[in-house]
Parts: structure tokens; sequence; C-alpha cells
């Protein structure tokens, strides 16, 4: 009887040490398997969206199911491409500019300098100009290119898994998991696809009306990074007011754009998204940022891009077994342990 009760004691212990195990086991495997598992997990969620509008084309407009699944799929794979053709040609051009821009950064640090001696503060001008100098601003920008042409050469892969993964649903029926599953994600997956749509045009018409260079590339890293909770749209806001201060200087245009891609953001994110998602993923909002550092860490960019719909799964998980049931409590907010 004694060892009896001291095992149902242990018991608790003994699943805590085995899912601390588990997570960091998972973890190496997903560092060590980040150049195949990235990419079908992308897929994975590429056909999930692709799934879902092919079943509105077929319930809506009697597309067959197959049909609308390579539409689905090509028209997500333009929206792709299309958006890193616009940011490859805009780094093109930002390169190619590159004198120009390192004299509008002298003359800026000139008027700086001027002004903080007009009003008695001794600037050392030397320094400002060799850390000016050092910046790896043009460094990062074509290590963004490199990274975006590394991409490039993982989509034939997506694309096979892809295709494999589509073939596999047509042939198979969807277990209630497996399709609850997909069903919350590939929602998700709209919405954030649809209103991150709308703050880049909303972003590219602001920088345009006032000639901003690079507005293109701007408003498909505003699509991009607001994808990334919480962090992405602050991003994207102050994105633009270093290149509007090296073209125009301290003025109204870039107070203005401030403002306006400010409330741009508030509006987007704070109720147009949270009207359409509702409660969304059911996170925490202290566990979205904890799981985006998390994700970041472990596949870099784009697994903070895919952060919350990652997170999601795993909770989504946790809730069929009786024994990580407390676990996806606590991703949910509910702290209360049962």
């Amino acid at each position: 009887m004694l060892v009896n009760s001291t095992s149902e004691k242990l018991a608790p212990i003994n699943n805590i040490c085995l899912m601390i195990l588990a997570g960091t086991a998972a973890t190496a495997v997903l560092v060590y398997t980040k150049a195949i598992l990235m990419p079908f997990v992308i897929a994975l969620f590429i056909s999930m969206v692709a799934s879902t509008l092919a079943e509105k084309m077929r319930r809506k407009y009697r597309v067959p199911y197959g049909l609308g699944l390579v539409i689905s799929f090509v028209a997500l794979l333009m929206l792709i491409g299309a958006s890193v053709l616009f940011i490859a040609n805009s780094i093109e051009s930002f390169v190619a500019g590159a004198d120009i821009y390192a004299d509008r950064l002298n003359d800026t640090l000139d008027w700086l300098l001027n002004h903080a001696h007009k009003h008695g503060v001794n600037v050392n001008a030397q320094f400002m100009v060799e850390t000016a100098a050092k910046l790896p601003i043009f460094n990062f920008v074509k290590s963004l290119g490199g990274m975006l042409m590394s991409g490039l050469t993982n989509l034939m892969l997506i694309t096979l898994f892809v295709i494999f993964i589509c073939m596999g649903k047509a042939a198979e029926e969807k277990p209630s998991l497996v399709g609850n599953i997909q069903k919350q994600i590939s929602f998700y997956l709209l919405i954030k696809i649809f209103v991150s749509l709308l703050a880049a045009f909303c972003t590219w018409v602001i920088l345009a009306s006032i000639h901003t260079e690079l507005a293109s590339m701007l408003a498909v890293l505003t699509f991009v990074l607001n994808f990334i909770p919480n962090v992405g749209p602050f991003i994207s806001t102050v994105l633009p007011l270093p290149v509007l201060f090296l073209q125009y200087g301290f003025n109204w245009r870039l107070l203005l754009v401030l403002v306006l891609l400010t409330a741009t953001h508030f509006v987007i994110g704070n109720i147009l998204e949270t009207k359409w998602l509702g409660k969304g993923m059911d996170l925490d909002p202290i566990v979205v940022l904890a799981c985006l550092i998390f994700w970041a860490l472990v596949w870099g960019v784009m697994g903070a891009l895919l952060a919350v719909p990652l997170t999601a799964i795993i909770k989504m998980l946790f809730e069929k077994n009786e024994n990580t049931r407390p676990l996806a409590n606590l991703l949910a907010g509910k702290y209360a342990f049962k």
C-alpha cells in the first residue's frame, strides 16, 4: 500500500519530467531538421488554405474540388512570387542607389551636428561619421536578398510537398481532429492574408501619395511582417521613417506618415482583425509572445511568421490528451490546472 501511495504521489512529477525531456528532444529535432521540416510545414499550411478555398469554390460555384485545389495553389504561389519579385526589385534599386543614400546620410549628420553645436551640445563629429559609415544597413539589405533567393530555391520542394499532401487529402477521409485543425488554421490564415494585404495596400497608398522611395518594398514587407503578432505591425510602422528622414529630412511628411500608419495598423489589427477572427486561436497574449521568441530562435524569421498557427496546432493536440490538457489550458491563459 505504501509503495502504491508513493508511486501515485510521484506520478505527476514523472509526467512533468517526461514532458520536459520530450520538449527538449522535439526542439532538437526541429533545429536539426529545419532544412526539410520548415518547407514541409509551409506546404502544409498552403495546402490547408488551398483545400478550404477549393471546398468553398465547390459549394458556391460548383467548381470540381481538384480544379479548385489547382486554382487556389497557383493563386497562392503567384502571391508569394509577386511579393518576392517586388522585394527583389526594390533591393536592386536600393543597392544601385547606395552612393546617393550615403551622401544623404552624411548631409543629415552635418545638419544634426550643426544644430547640436548651435544649442551648445558638444558632439564628437568624427566618431559620429565613423559610426554611420560602419552601419550594416547595406549588408543587411543584401543578406535579405540572399535570404529571399534561398527561399525561392525551396519553392520547388514546397511545391512537391503541397502536391503530395493534396493528393493524400483527395484520397482519404480526414479524421475529426485533423479536420478541426485544418478548419481553424485555414480560417486564421485566410483572415491574416486578407488583413495583411489590406495593411500593405494602405501602407503603399500612404507612402506613394508623398512619393516615398522604396514604397513598394515597404508595402510588401508590411504584408510579411503583419503575420508576426504584436511586434510585426510596430516594425512595419517605424520601418519607413529612416527612408523618409533620408529623403525629406525631419519635416511634416515624416510625422504625417507616422500618424497615418499608426492609425492604419490600429484599425486593422485591433478592430477589423479582432472582429473577423473573434477569439482567434484562443492563445494567451503572453504565451503568444513567448512562443514568438521560441519559434524565432528555432526557425528564424519564418518561425516568427508561423509562430501562432504552429502553437495553435500544438494546443489543439494537447487538448485531446488528459495528461497534456493542463498545458493546453496554460497556452489558452487558463491558469487553473484541473
